[in-house]
C-alpha cells in the first residue's frame, strides 16, 4: 500500500525532525560534559555522558541518524529505503558502536558495564 503524499510528507518531517532534535540534544550534552562529539576517535572521551537523553539510550545521536534516514525512505515510499535503514542499523551496531563500547569499557570499567546494564543501546 502506497500513502498519499501529504502522509508521507507528515511522516518524514515528523521522524526527520524527532531524529535531528536528538541528534542536536546528544551532540549539547556531550558540548556540555567536555567530551568528544567525534565518533572516531573514541580514546578522545574525557567523560562517560549518562544523564539527558543517555539516562534512556546509550546512543540518541545514532537513534536520531536512523530515525532521519527512516523520514526520507518514507517520503520516498520504495523498498530500498527500508534496506538502507536496516543496514545503517547493522552497520552501525557491528562497526561503529561495538567498537567504542570496548573502548568505553577499557576507559570507563564498571562504571560503563553498570550503564549498560541500566540503559539500552538503542531505545
Amino acid at each position: 500500500m502506497v500513502l498519499p503524499r501529504e502522509a508521507r510528507l507528515i511522516g518524514a518531517v515528523l521522524a526527520g525532525g524527532v531524529g535531528l532534535a536528538l541528534d542536536l540534544v546528544g551532540v549539547a550534552a556531550f558540548v556540555r560534559a567536555r567530551t568528544t562529539v567525534n565518533p572516531m576517535r573514541p580514546q578522545n572521551t574525557r567523560a562517560l555522558v549518562q544523564t539527558g537523553l543517555y539516562a534512556r539510550s546509550r546512543n540518541p545521536m545514532y537513534v536520531g541518524q536512523a530515525l532521519m534516514l527512516a523520514g526520507w525512505a518514507g517520503w520516498l515510499g520504495h523498498p530500498a529505503g527500508v534496506l538502507a535503514l536496516v543496514a545503517l542499523v547493522a552497520w552501525l551496531n557491528r562497526f561503529q558502536i561495538a567498537p567504542e563500547e570496548r573502548w568505553l569499557r577499557e576507559r570507563f570499567g564498571a562504571e560503563f558495564d553498570r550503564y549498560c546494564e541500566r540503559v539500552p543501546r538503542w531505545l
